[in-house]
């Protein structure tokens, strides 16, 4: 390799994310159940405040996220204050500045797989090594004394989902509160929640409790699943004072576009829509446990806006045949779950002509 180049820049591998519908290049209907985007489309209101900026596209935006910043506080009824909010362009960007931040060289983290693979990636990016500590079988529960035992004097970060993507699991409030007991100021705990809206647990939590009581946590958040604005790539974090100052450094001048910044407030502001959304995706996740079981495929109860099922044939096998049924679907070998199959909560519409598919599917193959 040339000298000039990091080595560990291999190291994290690349990103294999699910096909777009246009890269399917066909004009029959096709639900796309593969990548957990919203079911119905984007806030109404996010929509407006983006036709009105698109005015001004001749001016500069925004220097920073401060305004967004407010938004969130504001969101968050103000349980802490502006700046310990950090912006971005994407959850997973929030992600890089976390692990620019807190990784490199002859640094640790700890990811529990299954798990989103951008952890790994971006890590192994920074030229940090990445130790796994698996969830537990078989309902892929955190395993809180194997992380505990994993930690070094090397370990900066620890990354947890709540609801965790692909498995549909959370991390309880009283694993969450010994693992931030026992930990180590050394390190950083973060807990990526961008599919928390979604979850009905009682004893399911977020960061926000434990930032106000200084712990050293770190939430991730995306503007992508309750208010479909994906494509617009809107993400944010919120941490201590100390922490979110320093990462706030990495909010580099003019670093969100004007229309995801006005988007992203107007977002914020439409709580009805949210809460439409939510309502139909627990309805509808309710629905499709039912089917599942009638149908005796195996499958794991979920706090997100997707269901993991494990199919009795191959997935690459299982998805091909699904999607020559109309259905996009995500196989997630490559998220630490060989032979299983993540399935996004669409509209009624297309959860009935999901389980119709995968009704005949399975006949097929039996």
């Amino acid at each position: 390799m040339n000298r000039l180049f990091k080595p560990y820049l291999q190291n994290g591998g690349t990103y294999k994310g699910g096909k777009t519908l246009s890269e399917l290049g066909t004009d029959r209907k096709i639900y796309k159940l593969s990548s957990n985007e919203h079911p119905v489309g984007p806030s109404p209101k996010a929509v407006a405040a983006v036709k009105k900026a698109a005015n001004n596209f001749h001016f500069y935006p925004d220097r920073n996220g401060a305004r967004l910043q407010t938004a969130l506080s504001d969101f968050y009824k103000n349980e802490i204050p502006a700046g310990q909010f950090f912006t971005g362009n994407s959850g997973s960007e929030i992600l890089d500045f976390i692990i620019r931040g807190f990784l490199g060289e002859g640094l640790e983290a700890i990811i529990c797989n299954p798990a989103f693979g951008i952890y790994n990636m971006f890590s192994g990016w920074q030229g940090a090594t990445v130790k796994d500590v698996p969830l537990l079988a078989p309902n892929f529960g955190l395993d809180v004394d194997g992380i505990l035992n994993a930690i070094t004097d090397k370990t900066r970060v620890i990354f947890l989902t709540s609801p965790n993507n692909p498995t549909g699991s959370y991390v309880p409030r009283a694993d969450l509160e010994k693992l931030l007991d026992h930990v180590p100021k050394h390190l950083v705990v973060v807990l990526d929640e961008v599919y928390y809206r979604f979850s009905d647990a009682p004893d399911f939590v977020t960061a926000m409790e434990y930032v106000k009581k200084g712990h050293q946590i770190i939430a991730v958040n995306s503007f992508s699943k309750t208010y479909g604005l994906a494509a617009l790539r809107i993400g944010y974090g919120y941490s201590t004072p100390e922490i979110a100052e320093y990462l706030l450094m990495y909010n580099r001048p003019f670093l969100l576009n004007q229309l995801s910044i006005e988007a992203g407030i107007a977002a914020l502001s439409d709580e009805e829509f949210v809460q439409e959304t939510v309502t139909m995706v627990q309805s509808e996740r309710t629905k499709i446990y039912a089917a599942l079981e009638q149908m005796d495929v195996t499958h794991w109860k979920s706090q997100g806006n997707f269901i993991l099922i494990k199919p009795s044939m191959e997935a690459t096998t299982f998805t091909e045949a699904m999607l020559k049924e109309g259905i996009m679907v995500r196989p997630v070998a490559n998220f630490g779950a060989p032979g299983c199959i993540r399935v996004t909560i669409g509209t009624p519409e297309a959860n009935a002509a999901y389980l119709a598919a995968l009704k005949k599917v399975l006949t097929v193959t039996a």
